[in-house]
């Protein structure tokens, strides 16, 4: 069987093919980075939103996100239950505060919620086993998946070691673990008894809350009680359902801040750069078998032919470049979870998103390239 005249032209000149490969892959990898990067800041950032047991969840208008979180009246979460069809509610705040770091002395902000724990919405590894602990006074329980700046608190509770640390000028007690992870907004989460998070933040007005959390009967129609809600309480608050919640989120990162704009553009970019790289690689090529192009149009073939040359010369490049590329990125990924904690991880999707990116690149280029096919006019070789 025969070799596409594609695949020997491209092996004719293997130095150029190798720069070739280099540019896909180069090209592929910053796309893959900046999609793996936006993909971590938006499933970090929704995690503890997936993590909540509820149906409808009560918010502030004025919050743009879980970082901006404004309190509304507590009163809210008891008018709620007056609703037919809701089974139950509770509330949950959420602040920053300042934790040094027991060993070293290090200071670090990091994210506290406060929650009754005899009615706990969040469904967290290891939380369940260690919820009652948060019932003691000034006693906490630390997210294992925080960044190590910290301090090593994981390690300390593996050996049965007591913990303390302070926070907001006031000791505390680590009393176990619970597992959630880092994201965009911190960096490091703690959770306690709603008593205790008002220990540590005495400013706070006990009365107001940032989150309310409402569980449905099991035959309840949740847009129908959702609707109920909205009619019988103020509109000091919004009712939303969890994939709403969750989309609510989402929506201030991608929309309300400079990241999610700034990855996209990083996107964009590794395709333009990929489109040159290819281009310019096809272009040479074409160049320099002009004479042989001529040669063969003088003998009967049509431009269609050699389009369709060019054509494969791109998709073969994209294929071959694009796997040193996806290759590397994996590596990539490892290391920078294991840096930052975040869930930067190769899913299938992107795999072959990037792929098919990767594969329109190079037809674009192949587009732009067949133009100096005009040049390969039989007159000039004869």
């Amino acid at each position: 069987m025969k070799a596409p005249l594609a695949w020997l032209q491209l092996i004719h000149n293997k130095p150029r093919l190798l720069v070739a490969l280099a540019g896909i892959g180069f090209a592929d990898l910053l796309m893959f980075l900046q999609l793996g990067f936006q993909a971590a800041l938006f499933e970090s950032n929704v995690k503890l939103h997936q993590s909540f047991q509820g149906d409808l969840f009560l918010l502030s208008p004025q919050s743009n996100a879980s970082v901006t979180m404004k309190p509304f009246s507590r009163r809210r979460i008891y008018q709620s239950l007056a609703v037919e069809g809701v089974q139950s509610a509770t509330s949950v705040y959420m602040d920053f505060a300042i934790w040094k770091n027991p060993v070293n002395g290090q200071s670090r902000g990091l994210l506290v919620f406060g929650l009754n724990p005899d009615s706990n919405p969040l469904n967290l590894p290891n939380l369940s086993a260690n919820i009652d602990a948060i019932k003691r006074k000034d006693t906490y329980l630390f997210d294992d998946l925080s960044r190590p700046e910290f301090g090593p608190i994981p390690a300390l509770i593996a050996e049965e070691k007591t913990v303390t640390a302070e926070m907001e000028y006031r000791r505390v007690t680590i009393g176990g673990l619970f597992s959630l992870g880092a994201s965009f907004a911190a960096d490091g989460n703690l959770i306690t008894s709603d008593t205790n998070f008002h220990h540590l933040f005495p400013h706070r007005n006990q009365g107001l809350i940032d989150i309310g959390v409402i569980q449905l009967e099991s035959q309840a129609n949740l847009e129908a009680v959702k609707t109920a809600l909205q009619n019988h309480l103020p509109p000091d608050v919004l009712v939303l359902s969890k994939q709403e919640f969750v989309t609510w989120e989402k929506e201030y990162w991608q929309t309300s801040t400079a990241i999610g704009f700034i990855f996209a553009l990083g996107t964009g970019i590794g395709f333009i750069v990929g489109v040159l790289i290819v281009y310019q690689i096809l272009y040479t090529d074409v160049s320099d078998h002009l004479p042989e192009y001529a040669t063969l149009k003088a003998i009967g073939y049509r431009n269609h032919y050699f389009v369709l040359v060019i054509f494969q010369e791109a998709i073969i490049i994209g294929v071959l470049g694009y796997l040193p590329g996806v290759s590397i990125t994996m590596l990539l990924y490892h290391f920078a979870a294991q840096a930052t904690n975040l869930p930067i991880l190769m899913t299938a999707s992107r795999a072959i998103f990037v792929l098919v990116l990767t594969i329109i690149m190079c037809i674009i280029s192949g587009m732009i390239s067949v133009r100096r096919l005009n040049a390969a006019d039989p007159a000039d070789i004869f």
